[in-house]
């Protein structure tokens, strides 16, 4: 199973890069080009993502804990 992280915005923002600034509120993991995120949230389709090599670096922060731990049970 391939996965990404997908950002989660702060409520009534546009969506934007991380690069560039984004207010990125939490990364989530998604399975590959999906918008639900593994704790269950629904993502905007429009937002950022980021490859899952970035997880538990600080590209991916703050990630949420919930996607974190259920990540770890998928990957070897």
């Amino acid at each position: 199973m391939e996965h990404e992280m997908r950002a989660e915005y702060a409520e009534g923002t546009e969506a934007g890069s991380p690069r560039a600034g984004g207010p990125v509120k939490l990364w989530h993991m998604v399975r590959l080009d999906g918008t639900r995120s593994m704790c269950g949230r629904e993502l905007r389709p429009d937002a950022a993502v980021q490859s899952a090599d970035a997880w538990g670096t600080a590209a991916a922060e703050p990630f949420c804990h919930s996607c974190g731990a259920l990540y770890l049970r998928e990957v070897p």
